[in-house]
């Protein structure tokens, strides 16, 4: 079998203010797993994402990512940018003052010509279906807006996994299509979904998981 691209053996982790979370935790993603996660709140599922991104570190264990043993901050920089975090909340992820700018950010940061941004801008804005909301102010926007802006931020930075926290969260019915169908029209996209929503797990996953105990269950 390949090598996972995500790989965490033995996680444990504890909040100060809330205790452990986490215990023991082991977890692989492999190329072209399309993977779900529930369990109650509270119980680690967003941060599980924020350790394989580097945004906590554990209290031990291991986090090997791409093939290489992750622990300090510039070992994440690489992870940051091949993998794309969608964060729970969009007003977190948004931070320009117009659609099209903040979905430029991305990309402008790695360092690609103005050329191929804006190319990568309108070819992500036709995915989603944002067209003509380009210019407008991202604070202004509808949640469901935001949402959809949010995911089109991560997805301009063309990156090779997706980890995506409560996706379809307090969504209409017409985007929480969108982001269905936009999933299950990718073939071979290798993604991670947190979500409370059981039937959008068994829609757009292939294997659910439930972290009882800071353990990861079948």
């Amino acid at each position: 079998m390949a090598e996972p691209i995500v790989e965490l053996e033995d996680i444990t982790f504890a909040y100060p203010s809330t205790g452990r979370v986490l215990d023991g935790l082991n977890f692989k993603l492999y190329l072209g797993d399309r993977i779900g996660i529930s369990g109650p709140n509270g119980s680690g599922k967003t941060t599980l994402f924020h350790i394989i991104m580097g945004l906590l570190r554990p209290e031990s264990g291991t986090v090997r990512i791409f093939g290489r043993t992750r622990k300090k901050e510039e070992d994440f920089r690489e992870v940051r940018e091949r993998i794309g975090l969608l964060m729970q909340d969009p007003d977190d992820q948004l931070f320009c003052p117009t659609v099209e700018e903040d979905i430029a950010f991305g990309p402008l940061n790695l360092g690609k010509p103005r050329d191929e941004v804006r190319r990568i801008v309108q070819d992500v804005i036709e995915l989603l279906g944002l067209e003509g909301k380009e210019r407008r102010f991202s604070y202004a926007l509808s949640y469901g807006e935001k949402r959809l802006v949010s995911l089109a931020t991560v997805l301009a930075m063309q990156p090779e996994v997706l980890l995506l926290d409560e996706p379809t969260a307090g969504l209409d019915e017409e985007t929480y299509r969108k982001i269905v169908n936009f999933l299950n029209s990718r073939d071979g996209l290798t993604y991670c979904v947190v979500s409370h929503d059981l039937s959008l797990l068994e829609e757009v996953t292939d294997k659910v998981y439930r972290i009882m105990n800071g353990k990861l269950m079948c």
